[in-house]
């Protein structure tokens, strides 16, 4: 690892966070969060909290890279027991990938990494995005696509455990 501090690990919360699309029998599973939940919005309710533990067992910086912005650390840092984290600011002349495009996270997440190792976690990671990381990148990343009607499992936990443990 170089001396610039542990890996980054980019974390979206629509998909990776908050299971959405064909729901499984029965519905989706919600949780109980905090009574200080400030949250109005009945998808955190799909946030599992336990996955906050998971995510700082991680050996990595964790920083938002949600269109949530700030309203992360608000909705969901409280409810996943998580400290007030960094997030990325979404560029204001980038529009959403899709369709071999590039994502609008993809340059901003390489130029925020600086040449630290990342992980980015996401539902949205395209073949177009991580070609384009791997010849514009200057260090290790990993882009770990994430199935949304899922969300975060226990094979994604060992994949980014493991390859945070090797940079």
């Amino acid at each position: 690892m170089t001396g610039f501090g542990p890996p980054l690990l980019f974390l979206d919360v629509d998909g990776p966070l908050i299971p959405f699309g064909a729901p499984p029998a029965g519905g989706y599973p919600t949780y109980p969060g905090p009574a200080s939940e400030p949250s109005g919005n009945p998808l955190v309710a799909r946030v599992d909290p336990a996955l906050g533990r998971r995510l700082l067992a991680l050996p990595c910086e964790l920083v938002w890279a949600t269109t949530w912005l700030a309203d992360a650390d608000d909705c969901l840092s409280p409810r996943l027991g998580l400290p007030q984290l960094p997030h990325v600011e979404r560029p204001m002349d980038e529009e959403a990938g899709g369709n071999g495009q590039l994502h609008w996270k993809t340059r901003t997440l390489v130029a925020r990494a600086a040449g630290r190792p990342f992980a980015w976690v996401d539902d949205e990671i395209t073949p177009a995005d991580r070609c384009w990381v791997d010849a514009h990148s200057p260090g290790p990343a990993l882009l770990h696509r994430v199935d949304p009607r899922v969300g975060l499992t226990e094979a994604d936990f060992t994949t980014l455990d493991a390859w945070l443990r090797t940079v």
